[in-house]
C-alpha cells in the first residue's frame, strides 16, 4: 500500500478570506508577529500497490482542486508499519 499526499492551496492572486480571519484573530490570543496565513487542504489517496503519481495527479486535477483558483503539489508518504 502506498499513500500520495495531494495539497491544495489558493493562487498566490486570490484573496484568501478564511487566512485573512486567522491573522485578524491572532492578535487576541498575544501573537503579534504573524504577517500572512494562508488557508488549504490536505488530502491523501491510499493506493493498494505502488504509488501512482499520475493517477493522483488526474483526481487532483479533476476532483480535488479548481485549476481556475487553486494549485497543487503531490508527494509519496511513506507509510509507517503502524499504518498499514
Amino acid at each position: 500500500m502506498a499513500r500520495v499526499v495531494v495539497d491544495v492551496m489558493l493562487k498566490p492572486e486570490i484573496l484568501d478570506p478564511q487566512g485573512q480571519a486567522v491573522v485578524g484573530a491572532l492578535p487576541q490570543l498575544g501573537i503579534e508577529n504573524v504577517r500572512s496565513v494562508r488557508i488549504g487542504k490536505h488530502i491523501e489517496i491510499e493506493f493498494d500497490g505502488e504509488a501512482d503519481l499520475d493517477r493522483a495527479r488526474e483526481i487532483a486535477d479533476k476532483l480535488l482542486a479548481n485549476p481556475v483558483i487553486e494549485d497543487f503539489t503531490l508527494r509519496v508518504e511513506e507509510l509507517e508499519e503502524a499504518d498499514r
